[in-house]
């Protein structure tokens, strides 16, 4: 009878001690991140058939195990995924609003600046200071389009760094859930019971939630303990003791243009979630068409002020002379062909009407003579005619069916555009005489001045529907519409992030009061297991006592 009582009250005592060996280990990591808390798991001992009956053994500790809700787990990971998203799109986006909207980096000052130089011109003519200055606002406007470019490439170098970044994590993150994934499954192999490694599954589960946090991952549980991680569109990023490896490259034709690549494909359109899909969003939908518009707003104010001005003539009896320069050559085109004579040149259309925001991609399709081609705007992928988007192709040299050219009228037009004439005198003010032979460098003539002072308020771009500033409150518009929105779904991430995280705590988190109280029930547990051990050899010496 003592042995069975010493027994039971053996085992209690280590059932109690690991207990509290459990209640001290959660009270040790309540500020460990990503730490689960774990409770000791009791069962009762087989009975035994004694006397006609079933008397109990005592106690084990069947597991040690770590409370986990795999839905609410992965609700963390789905809402570390969507807020890191719109986190970095609202983020970066904010920083294009900051620019082309604040009053000390905006754009609409210039143009009114030199609008205003202009319109003095016109009062004034034969003004060398008020010319002076015409071309002062002019070089001024210039340097404020190529300095905003300017900026908009030191955010796009921004992007690129980042995503160069993220991907290198992603690629640690994935090996580390590999390795992992082949110490789980060892452990669970040793053990017998079907007892977890808590420890490296914590650890497992912390870098999914980092991984989450750049790009949205599905998890899927395999038998032997191990995951398999995908992520876009059921990329396999990680399998058992697998891992992918990520890379950022440049695409053919631009290198600043990075794109996301896996085992030698580019995944870029196939990802979702996460800061690294809130880069990539926030450049195709934010930064590209900006500077697209940027450059467009820069090709459409130097075409049409060039047209005007070439019309009229200057103080030294010339006809006037180009007023901006694109540079050279003024579409910048990118070949891709067969043959190195084979080019394309480009050049805009005398109205800028038809421009669009956009790049264009040449295939040729038949080399003629004379050459078939197909000429697709990218912005939204539709086949165009070249004259009918505000510019005009020439192709020569050694065409080859599949060769193609990526041509960007508007993309480097805001950091190309400078001031083309450097003499006030050659401002082409004056249109010479309505009846007979035109009659140029008379000093009062100053038609040419004003109809490039309408050319303000006129509207000649969109297809004639909008001003220059028109143009440019679009930009401003637009921008700070997507940045407004991205703020407003920042906040609602926000939210549910925080909402996940504290399901999360209040399953998986150590709570001091719960755990105080642990404490004080195991501590009394294990004395009262201790003096039934006392009780079991008083007991036991009085058996020895009565047989002597």
């Amino acid at each position: 009878m003592s042995i069975g009582l010493l027994n039971t009250a053996l085992s209690g005592l280590a059932a109690f001690q690991r207990s509290l060996e459990t209640t001290s280990n959660n009270i040790s990591n309540v500020n460990t991140e990503g730490y689960s808390r774990q409770r000791a798991e009791l069962s009762t001992r087989p009975e035994q058939f004694l006397g006609g009956n079933f008397v109990g053994t005592g106690v084990s500790v069947a597991n040690i195990a770590r409370s986990y809700d795999q839905f609410i787990t992965g609700q963390v990971r789905s809402s570390n995924s969507a807020f890191g998203e719109v986190d970095t799109y609202h983020s970066l986006a904010a920083q294009i609003d900051s620019i082309i909207a604040a009053d000390s980096t905006s754009l609409a000052p210039s143009m009114k600046a030199f609008f205003d130089a202009v319109h003095e011109v016109a009062d004034d003519p034969s003004s060398i200071p008020a010319r002076q200055v015409m071309l002062s606002e002019a070089e001024s406007l210039a340097q404020t389009f190529s300095t905003m470019n300017g900026r908009f490439e030191q955010i796009r170098d921004q992007v690129n760094v980042g995503l160069g970044g993220m991907v290198s994590d992603l690629n640690s993150y994935a090996k580390e859930i590999a390795e992992l994934n082949n110490k789980i499954v060892a452990d669970i192999g040793r053990a017998k019971g079907g007892q977890l490694p808590n420890q490296l599954l914590d650890q497992r589960d912390m870098l999914l939630n980092d991984m989450a946090k750049l790009v949205d991952v599905s998890v899927v549980n395999q038998k032997d303990g191990s995951i398999s991680v995908f992520i876009g569109k059921g990329q396999p990023l990680v399998l058992s003791d697998y891992a992918a490896v990520l890379s950022v490259q440049s695409s053919d034709s631009d290198p600043t243009h990075k794109e996301i690549f896996m085992n030698g494909q580019n995944i870029s359109n196939q990802l979702s979630g996460g800061s690294l899909y809130g880069s990539l969003r926030f450049r195709d939908e934010v930064l590209d068409p900006a500077q697209q518009q940027l450059g467009l707003l820069a090709t459409g104010m130097a075409v049409e002020f060039n047209r005007v001005h070439q019309a009229g003539y200057d103080l030294e009896g010339s006809a006037g002379a180009r007023f901006f320069d694109l540079g050279s050559p003024e579409i910048p085109v990118v070949a891709k062909v067969a043959d190195p004579t084979a080019t394309l040149t480009a050049t805009f259309a005398t109205s800028a009407s038809g421009l669009k925001a956009s790049d264009y991609q040449l295939t040729i399709s038949a080399v003629g003579p004379p050459p078939a081609y197909t000429l697709t705007r990218l912005s939204d992928n539709t086949n165009v005619t070249a004259p009918a988007d505000g510019f005009n192709l020439a192709l020569s040299g050694t065409l080859t069916v599949g060769d193609s050219f990526l041509i960007r009228p508007a993309y480097d037009a805001a950091k190309n555009i400078k001031l083309a004439i450097t003499d006030p005198k050659q401002i082409a003010a004056a249109q010479g005489r309505v009846d007979g032979p035109p009659v140029s460098g008379l000093p009062g003539d100053n038609r040419n001045a004003l109809a490039l002072a309408q050319l303000e308020n006129a509207s000649l771009m969109f297809n004639g529907t909008a001003t220059f500033s028109d143009a440019y409150g679009q930009i401003v518009s637009k921008v700070g519409t997507q940045t407004r929105n991205a703020q407003v779904s920042r906040s609602a991430q926000d939210t549910l992030l925080k909402q996940a995280t504290s399901s999360w705590e209040s399953v998986s988190g150590v709570n001091l009061d719960e755990e105080a109280a642990n404490l004080i029930k195991f501590q009394q547990s294990y004395q009262a297991a201790a003096q039934a051990i006392s009780v079991a050899n008083t007991l036991f010496d009085s058996l020895i006592g009565a047989v002597r």
